[in-house]
């Protein structure tokens, strides 16, 4: 098992160590031995038959460029998804900085757009509609610049290709209708003088093993980048206002978020109401005021429904922050201590362990709490969810609607709802 909170790659390689006879002729084992290892997972022979004709022609064009030492990561997880992006390769720039290109490899020999739409692609040989390769390795890119923590400073070091090596330029000339962008290019073998220059042009002729390095070994955590569009795109969204409970319930989150880093500890918010009392508006709310701040915060649920329905009404039309929206297994590898708020909407899907044909069973609560650093808000319907703290009586229920508060670093506070509004409580947790 890899190391907490690390981005799993299948493989990795020096483009020359790639061509190494032993290795290329057992290259496609040694990944699915490596994958069944550190992941659990199963490889078809699809898979496998890709591996062996991709890549040792993807490393014998860096070798041809003089790029030998650039460094291959071979099926690169994307932080927080259970997507691979084929190959990252890493090096260094002609300026001596780290510089990551991500490579989409098909084998397509033909391809065409689907009807008019210039994102969705039909393959001879697959029976369903697939997404454009540009389009696709643009949101690899944009996964993997705000999620790792390294690349916060300088997102223009990653770019990305799709590399279609089995096809010529007439046989998917529609494809290069969708515009490239200067982070993103599309190549055929027509085009491979051209794919060799551009390789050329990102990479000088140094080892690539300390860019690697550095990719791996970073934190994972939503990137300031992202925290700002976040908050933008929420602010632009909102369509509610906190009232009452509602806005005491807020409130008391961004209360324990000040409180949590003052005193370096975790926090935990519950905040329990009926159906339709307003817990996920407000959760919506804290994501966005959180983004604001510049706190990293996640959004989780443990329902595909819920947390697909909340990446079509939030981020709407906008890929990157859709990926703000995570279920709870989703932390089954994070890194302790890696975001400041984790927000636990419908917290009573939380179960004891989870697992997934991407993962191996993990208990879902503790993964959860460990991933965030002080405090965590826990949304729930019908779930009572207690602390190992010391707990003093709650307040007892006010005759007006607004309740009163009691609240201490070692002490629960619960805020009786009335009107069906919701209500929260909070609890230290260690960490």
């Amino acid at each position: 098992m890899l190391p907490e909170g690390q981005s799993v790659t299948a493989f990795r390689l020096s483009a020359e160590g790639v061509l190494e006879s032993p290795i290329e002729r057992r290259l496609a084992t040694r990944i699915t031995d490596h994958l069944k290892m550190s992941m659990g997972l199963s490889t078809s022979e699809s898979e496998k038959r890709s591996w062996r004709n991709s890549l040792p022609l993807l490393a014998r064009d860096l070798v041809e460029a003089d790029l030998g030492k650039v460094e291959m990561l071979i099926e690169y997880q994307l932080p927080r998804t259970s997507k691979r992006a084929n190959v990252v390769l890493a090096g260094v720039d002609h300026k001596g900085n780290d510089r990551y290109v991500v490579v989409e490899l098909k084998q397509w020999s033909r391809a065409e757009l689907f009807e008019d739409s210039e994102t969705l692609v039909l393959v001879p040989g697959y029976s369903r509609v697939l997404p454009h390769p540009l389009q696709q390795v643009q949101g690899y890119c944009d996964t993997i610049v705000d999620f790792i923590g390294a690349l916060d400073r300088d997102p223009d070091t990653v770019h990305g290709v799709a590399y279609l090596h089995n096809a010529a330029d007439p046989d998917v000339h529609d494809l290069f209708d969708l515009v490239e962008s200067q982070y993103t290019r599309l190549f055929t073998k027509t085009r491979r003088g051209a794919f060799l220059d551009y390789l050329r042009s990102q990479f000088a002729s140094e080892p690539g093993a300390g860019a690697g390095d550095r990719l791996l070994d970073s934190a994972v955590r939503p990137s300031k980048q992202l925290m700002r569009l976040a908050a933008a795109e929420i602010k632009d969204r909102e369509q509610f206002v906190l009232l009452d409970e509602q806005r005491v319930a807020y409130e008391m989150v961004l209360y324990a978020v000040r409180k949590a880093r003052q005193a370096d500890n975790k926090r935990v918010v519950v905040v329990t109401g009926g159906p339709g009392s307003g817990k996920s508006v407000i959760a919506l709310s804290l994501l966005g005021e959180l983004s604001r701040r510049g706190h990293p915060a996640l959004h989780a649920t443990g329902s595909r429904s819920f947390t697909q329905t909340m990446r079509r009404h939030v981020g709407k039309g906008n890929r990157r922050v859709q990926n703000l929206f995570k279920y709870f297994n989703s932390f089954t590898n994070a890194e302790k201590n890696e975001l400041d708020v984790l927000i636990c909407d419908e917290a009573h899907r939380i179960r004891e362990t989870s697992a997934n044909r991407f993962t191996r069973s993990t208990p879902d609560g503790r993964r959860s709490t460990s991933s965030w650093r002080p405090p965590g808000y826990l949304s729930s319907s019908s779930t009572s969810i207690r602390s190992s703290s010391p707990v003093r009586s709650a307040p007892s229920r006010p005759s007006r609607a607004m309740p009163r508060a009691s609240a201490s670093a070692s002490s629960m506070s619960h805020w009786k709802a009335s009107g069906g509004a919701a209500g929260a409580r909070s609890t230290r947790s260690g960490s």
